[in-house]
């Protein structure tokens, strides 16, 4: 059964983490009995690094205008191409594409690029679009959310990330990103896609100065969505990174690993009706990647053959698949390749 709020208030609150993670292991080991931990081979395409909403947490975005201007880009589609083609020929199933909000690329853009990747890889995964980006898309065709998402969809979108969720309580969002998409407006990306019949995934970036009343009203919206429609395949928890950004200059330190396992605990714990949740090694480092493992992770994401966004922030910690398949091997679990819907590719 899963947490209250209480329960999860007092376990953020405890200094106990070895009962903790032993809690979230449990639970972890009664959802995935077979001991299997998963990885994916894709790659990040940030197809602009032009963007409209000046995030506080940002360090990889560009303004429209102004001295930064001349720093951004948009990608052409033959590029994109070749990025894919690169992906596939390094053994990757899918791409993760994402960029800033640009009111220059509207639907016809999206349609046009999606369906010329799927003539040329009918194979390739689109995991594209974060909520933030799918509601500009709206706004700039001036097409209602559900037809935009339909449009998309038919064009060869095959499931949407979580990204751009951060911390889904409103007072945090107006803080740090106050020009972005609400909570209520992330919770109708994600239910109109699951209610056309697309899989997405919930992700959380903590240590904004949010406090942990904040990362459980987040953890709630999330179950309650899951609750609803069961689109979730998966809930992917990091830790934000203060290096670079216009929210790190204010003297933001960056969380701990016992704070990182401890959020990853606590989420593993209060969704347990999600089936999957990642644990991280992008912003912590695969020492602790490892650790995550045994506080409810059953996943490892990415080898990431490309990540811009968190390495302009200071930080990257890219990996090998050989180096991740020796870190679950290590962690004491069967390893398997998936793909961005967690089937199976290959056990061994």
């Amino acid at each position: 059964m899963a947490l209250t709020r209480a329960e999860a208030l007092d376990r953020f609150n405890s200094n106990d983490l070895i009962t903790l993670g032993m809690e979230a292991d449990a639970l972890r080991r009664k959802l995935h009995p077979e001991g299997v931990v998963t990885y994916i081979i894709d790659r990040n395409i940030n197809y602009t690094n032009f963007c409209t909403e000046y995030c506080t947490f940002c360090a990889f975005y560009r303004p429209l205008k102004g001295p930064q201007a001349k720093e951004g880009y948009i990608l052409d589609f033959e590029t994109i191409y070749e990025k894919i083609r690169e992906t596939l020929e390094l053994g990757g199933t899918g791409v993760l594409m994402q960029g800033g909000i640009h009111p220059d690329l509207k639907i016809d853009w999206f349609e046009r690029l999606f369906t010329g990747i799927k003539q040329r890889f009918p194979k390739i995964w689109l995991h594209c679009l974060s909520a933030s980006e799918i509601l500009a898309i709206a706004e700039y065709s001036e097409l209602d959310l559900r037809t935009t998402i339909a449009r998309l969809r038919d064009a060869g979108l095959d499931s949407i990330p979580g990204g751009g969720a951060e911390i889904l309580d409103d007072e945090v969002r107006e803080r740090i990103a106050r020009l972005k998409c609400r909570t209520a407006d992330w919770v109708s990306v994600h239910r109109t896609a699951h209610e056309l019949g697309m899989r997405t995934t919930a992700t959380m970036m903590f240590g904004v100065g949010e406090t942990f009343e904040q990362r459980i009203n987040h953890f709630e919206v999330v179950r309650r969505l899951q609750e609803e429609t069961g689109g979730f395949t998966a809930f992917i928890p990091w830790s934000f990174q203060p290096h670079n950004t216009a929210l790190g200059g204010r003297g933001w330190d960056e969380a701990t690993s016992v704070e990182y396992l401890k959020t990853l605990a606590i989420a593993r714990l209060y969704l347990d009706n999600i089936e999957n949740v990642q644990a991280s090694g992008g912003t912590q480092g695969l020492k602790v990647l490892e650790l995550g493992l045994h506080f409810g992770g059953n996943d490892v994401g990415s080898v990431m053959l490309e990540e811009n966004v968190v390495k302009a922030a200071g930080t990257s910690n890219c990996t090998t698949e050989e180096e991740l398949r020796r870190i679950i091997r290590d962690a004491g679990f069967k390893l398997v390749q998936r793909d961005t819907l967690y089937r199976t590719m290959f056990l061994n």
